[in-house]
């Protein structure tokens, strides 16, 4: 029972990991088309944001939560002010675009904190089940996930900025002609993937060991969660990260978590080979 109680934590955690590095991305790419290889800086930055402001003596929480999201999508805003804006529909040039600035973010992240490894410590500590010793962090993880595609679906569904987004993306000269900026809307679509990408960094901080290239380390699963997901933003965010988290586990549980990562590779190699528009291009279309 007590073993149960951990796979199906573990499993749940698997999960959300993937929810939460895949999110920002999935507005960024999923709405507005935009394949952006500095992701995983991002995330880096929004963990170095994280640390930077717990190390000045902000809660920990506020730092996670607040201040990384915030921080990585003003930086968001400038890039796309300044670079992305001019790049939309061309999608070899945007590519080539993001990874110089992937490179960027790394040179600029080493000149600031260095190439040696930093971290914060985990503010919930973990506890027994049994013979069994699990993380309490991961309750923290679950719960900032569900609550992340909860809100995602309430703002995209339910409010005027979410449906004004949403048919901008679709048909940018009709929202042009009733009056919309597709200039700001695509800003502020860029800002909001950029700030979840942060928040993605901020919160899986004190799980890892934080230098400039952890970016790395995360844009492959996001790239493949958001690819292998589909047409629809939330039902395939959350379809395919159920099933990659729920095989990577499976298999880390009854081998060891290096199969876990191939594991999951092999299961998007199948996946795509069987659905190539993506699980909701075949199921769950017309869900958002």
């Amino acid at each position: 029972m007590d073993l149960s109680f951990v796979i199906l934590v573990e499993m749940l955690y698997a999960v959300s990991s993937l929810i939460l590095i895949s999110a920002g991305l999935a507005v960024v790419f999923g709405m507005m088309k935009v394949i952006n290889l500095a992701h995983g800086e991002f995330m880096m930055m929004g963990g170095y944001a994280t640390i930077t402001a717990v190390n000045l003596g902000v809660n920990i929480f506020v730092s996670m939560l607040v201040i990384a999201p915030i921080t990585v999508g003003l930086i968001g805003l400038i890039v796309e002010r300044l670079v992305i804006r001019h790049l939309y529909g061309r999608l070899v040039d945007t590519m080539l675009a993001t990874w110089g600035l992937s490179l960027f973010f790394i040179g600029l992240a080493t000149m600031i904190f260095g190439n040696t490894t930093t971290g914060i410590s985990t503010p919930i500590p973990g506890f027994a089940i049994g013979n069994f010793q699990i993380n309490g962090y991961n309750f923290f993880i679950i719960v900032v996930s569900a609550l992340l595609l909860v809100g995602m679906l309430a703002v995209l569904k339910s409010t005027r900025a979410g449906l004004i987004a949403r048919g901008a993306m679709q048909r940018p000269d009709m929202a042009a002609a009733l009056g919309y900026s597709p200039n700001r809307i695509y800003m502020a679509t860029f800002f909001c993937g950029s700030a979840l990408s942060g928040l993605a960094g901020a919160v899986l901080a004190p799980l890892v060991g934080l230098v400039p290239t952890s970016g790395g380390a995360y844009i492959a699963k996001a790239f493949i969660t958001v690819i292998a997901g589909g047409p629809s933003l939330i039902a395939g965010l959350f379809s395919s990260a159920g099933l990659f988290g729920v095989v990577s586990q499976v298999f880390t549980f009854a081998i060891s978590p290096v199969i876990g990562e191939v594991a999951l590779l092999v299961a998007a190699v199948i996946l795509l080979r069987l659905l190539p528009q993506g699980i909701t291009g075949k199921f769950f279309k017309g869900k958002l």
